[in-house]
């Protein structure tokens, strides 16, 4: 098997899950997130884009139903021993299926926790289940809890996250030779992914961000790729990611020289990064992480151009995004805590004169101060 942790670590995860459903009294989860699989038993596959469950008893045994093209591959990457195949076939419905799965392991009349809340469960999908399950259990939205489990990193998921956090400085020092005057934009993204693909990691979640000119005040990829000018500025997002674990970073690189605004925008950013890393503590809240950065865009007189976010944790995630559900927003009552791994991204887009400017990276939460992962300073970056 090519498992990337040890069967200890899935024990203890397990043990974590099934306390979690004991303790809102669900006789079973049934786990349609590929997050959640691949945290639980290993799993790794993009076949979630596919019907497929994992469903967990509450003494903690699993069954796995998926596709034929994903059995080998859940037998290779997981520590699963049983797997049931539903057949590929004309008016299909792998939800019926699964319901006699479920019957056959005697969870008829019982309570069942369902993971709504996820791209591994479409809206068909999701109405061909619920009228499945109408008669057949008494269902509810679960999606919360391995979702809150995930948050807290052990010492194993660390590391990842720390090798992951060497690629995405990896990713950074490849790139910064290619930003100048008629560098090209699609050979820096090959450099920042051929850096991180050759330190052993793998694809990101979702694909990296980059624009310039006009396009750097984007929060998104888009198709197309252009060459920068003398003065010019750069938006990248992206991450090294190392066993599918995310270590994001966002910078905003200029060409030539700093103008006024971009050195205004950038005291801004780099000031309200360091509010919210003191936010960032035991006792505080992911709520309170985004206040510390609202207060100082405030200051800056830039509250219309931030956005209504500033973060989020991260971890092991797939397509088609590596955001966790946990984010800093306004009013998130979300304790922060030791070991949890946390994107801030200060993002400040002022339209009017087209000026774009970022600052972000990820943080291992410890008992007092954040620790940043990258080993980079936060200087604005002028080439």
């Amino acid at each position: 098997m090519a498992l990337h942790f040890d069967r200890t670590e899935f024990d203890a995860r397990r043990d974590r899950l099934v306390i979690e459903m004991a303790a809102r009294k669900l006789d079973a989860m049934l786990l349609f997130s590929q997050e959640s699989m691949y945290w639980l038993t290993g799993y790794d596959t993009f076949g979630f884009c596919f019907f497929q469950c994992l469903a967990v008893k509450a003494d903690g045994s699993m069954v796995l139903m998926t596709r034929s093209a994903d059995l080998r591959q859940a037998r290779q990457t997981s520590i699963l021993d049983n797997i049931v195949v539903w057949t590929d076939r004309d008016g299909a419905n792998p939800a019926s299926e699964l319901r006699n799965l479920l019957n056959e392991l005697d969870l008829l009349g019982c309570r069942i926790g369902i993971e709504y809340d996820t791209h591994g469960l479409t809206g068909k999908n999701t109405r061909l289940l619920d009228e499945e399950m109408r008669t057949f259990a008494t269902t509810e939205d679960a999606s919360d809890i391995i979702s809150r489990l995930r948050l807290f990193k052990s010492a194993a998921e660390i590391a990842k996250a720390t090798k992951a956090a060497a690629l995405t400085d990896a990713a950074l020092e490849a790139a910064l030779p290619l930003i100048k005057q008629g560098g090209d934009e699609g050979a820096i993204l090959a450099a920042m992914q051929g850096a991180i693909f050759a330190g052993g990691g793998d694809y990101p979640a979702n694909e990296f961000i980059i624009g310039s000119g006009a396009d750097a005040l984007l929060c998104r990829n888009k198709s197309g790729r252009r060459k920068l000018n003398k003065n010019d500025q750069l938006t990248l997002e992206w991450a090294g990611v190392f066993n599918h674990y995310h270590a994001p970073m966002m910078r905003t690189i200029l060409t030539g020289k700093a103008s006024r605004r971009h050195q205004e925008l950038f005291e801004a950013a780099r000031d309200a990064l360091l509010a919210a890393e003191k936010a960032m503590v035991p006792g505080r809240t992911f709520g309170d992480v985004f206040d510390a950065h609202a207060k100082v865009m405030e200051a800056h007189g830039l509250t219309r151009h931030r956005l209504n976010a500033c973060g989020y944790s991260v971890g092991a995630r797939f397509s088609p995004s590596w955001m966790d559900a946990q984010m800093f927003y306004a009013g998130n009552p979300e304790p922060i805590a030791p070991d949890m791994t946390l994107f801030a991204h200060m993002i400040i887009m002022d339209s009017d004169s087209e000026t774009a400017m970022t600052l972000g990276r990820t943080y291992l939460t410890t008992d007092s101060a954040p620790k940043a992962l990258s080993r980079h300073d936060l200087d604005l970056i002028v080439q």
